[in-house]
């Protein structure tokens, strides 16, 4: 053994590819959770080391990534969309883990901005949040990919935009949240979210949610759709509409929280109680939505999962990797407004 170990002889000692003692080194989730603690014993048998900055230099690597939000309509002065905040969080520490800095900031959509970061060697790639009208962002990601810039999304899986996109599995999340409140003997459904290509991770809930209306063999009325973007102001006025057109209903699947505490809040204006005559359900499980009047029942989203995905998958491209898409599972979150709470 030479004085000063290498990652090659971690790999070697291990069983592994080297590849995969940097992943295992980085706590890679994609390694399995006996691979690394074996490599990272070794690792600290040998005294093993990483050293950064050869290693940026050998790469013409700056170390940092970017992580670009989208500016939300918000009720606060912040412009961030609540449902990233936890996710943020997820992605500072898997930065951190993976040697990497992390540069937060806001996305700026004009035509230089793909220059403004990995170009520049601000930064070595991009993760992005949140992206508006989707079918406005296609030309932004292209020019991304034209500029051979490394990055990654979060958001819905489409053949027609660029680059790979972490995401989780809407459809289902939309199919078993309506599953749920159908069990729960109701029988009379509106929607309340985009059903097109402008919001497809919207579009996806409302499929999974008609799905399983026509599955259990209920009839659903177009017009019981409301557009809403994921605002509480935009929930609430499509709430006032839908109450307005006057059909009756029993049970509101919204296609996020923050649309859900809108809609509840013009519930209770109008003396409609929840869950009595309304059930009511929300997308993302963020963190207020446990503390509603009554406690919203939601789909709840792996952020932690997600945030060390977009990492990982965005170091792979960085490093000349291959990528794939990931679709995440989604798990139900049962509270009061949906008549039920799970036993603890």
């Amino acid at each position: 053994m030479r004085d000063k170990a290498t990652s090659f002889d971690i790999a070697h000692l291990a069983g592994v590819s080297q590849s995969t003692v940097s992943r295992a080194l980085r706590n890679s989730p994609l390694v399995n959770k006996e691979t690394r603690e074996k490599v990272q014993a070794i690792a600290a048998e040998l005294n093993y080391k990483v050293d950064k900055n050869a290693s940026n230099l050998r790469r013409q690597q700056s170390g940092t990534l970017a992580l670009l939000l989208f500016e939300d309509p918000t009720s606060d002065d912040s412009l961030i969309n609540p449902f990233f905040l936890s996710m943020l969080g997820s992605i500072t520490k898997a930065s951190a883990k993976a040697g990497y800095d992390l540069l937060v900031s806001f996305q700026n959509l004009n035509d230089d901005w793909h220059a403004e970061y990995e170009d520049s060697n601000k930064a070595d790639g991009i993760i992005l949040l949140g992206y508006g009208d989707y079918v406005d962002y296609r030309d932004k990601l292209a020019k991304l990919e034209e500029q051979q810039t490394h990055f990654v999304r979060w958001g819905a899986h489409d053949v027609d935009h660029p680059g790979v996109s972490i995401g989780s599995n809407n459809i289902q999340g939309g199919f078993d949240i309506t599953q749920h409140m159908i069990n729960q003997g109701r029988t009379t459904f509106a929607f309340i979210g985009g059903a097109d290509k402008h919001c497809p991770e919207f579009m996806d809930r409302y499929i999974g949610f008609s799905q399983a209306l026509q599955e259990a063999g209920l009839v659903h009325n177009p017009v019981m759709q409301i557009e809403a973007i994921s605002t509480e102001d935009s929930g609430y006025q499509a709430t006032c509409s839908l109450l307005a057109a006057g059909l009756p209903f029993d049970a509101l699947v919204c296609a996020s929280d923050l649309i859900a505490m809108g809609a509840m809040r013009a519930l209770r204006d109008n003396n409609i109680s929840i869950p009595q005559q309304v059930a009511v359900a929300g997308y993302d499980n963020i963190p207020i939505s446990s503390f509603a009047n009554p406690a919203l029942t939601t789909v709840q989203q792996n952020t932690k999962l997600a945030g060390e995905i977009l990492v990982e998958s965005l170091i792979q491209l960085i490093n000349g990797s291959r990528v794939e898409q990931y679709l995440m599972p989604v798990d139900l979150v049962i509270r009061h407004s949906c008549g039920h709470v799970a036993q603890s």
